[in-house]
């Protein structure tokens, strides 16, 4: 039973299967921290602000929307809200897409260098001694059936 326990953790799929959620779940905190911290900054430095805002500007557009009074809720005039037209601009975002990019990246190489590099090498070294074990002579009946059909063929 414990071989197959071994045997069943040393299986790829398993490995694979923990990294995913690792890479999914574990190093979030650490690399948000890390890309809030240093990244986001450095990107401040190209895109002028005090925030990372490398942005492609499309278009600005007018849109209608519902005034606001100070309870949040929509004022409202007659039964109806009381509209009020406000300029957006329409961007690409692309300090938001740089920093995602460069999380997976780290979040990747961790987990990379602190799981899959030890696991390949410990498989590898499990195989080593599976090579080097000498090989089971075959059971006793196996033997006599074996004997048996030697004599048979002659």
């Amino acid at each position: 039973m414990l071989k197959e326990f071994k045997a069943f953790i040393l299986k790829g799929n398993v490995i694979d299967l923990s990294t995913g959620v690792i890479i999914g779940a574990a190093f979030t905190g650490i690399v948000t921290s890390f890309t809030k911290g240093i990244v986001e900054p450095i990107l401040a430095l190209f895109g002028g602000g005090p925030s990372p805002k490398l942005t492609i500007p499309l278009r600005e557009t007018a849109i209608q929307i519902a005034k606001l009074g100070a309870d949040g809720k929509p004022m409202l005039e007659d039964g109806q809200p009381v509209m009020e037209t406000v300029k957006k601009l329409i961007e690409l975002d692309l300090g938001g897409i740089i920093g995602a990019v460069i999380s997976f990246l780290i979040t990747a190489a961790v987990v990379f260098f602190v799981i899959i590099k030890p696991m390949n090498k410990l498989i590898s070294l499990t195989k080593k001694k599976e090579e080097q074990a000498p090989p089971v002579a075959p059971a006793p009946d196996i033997v006599l059936l074996t004997e048996i059909r030697d004599l048979l063929k002659k």
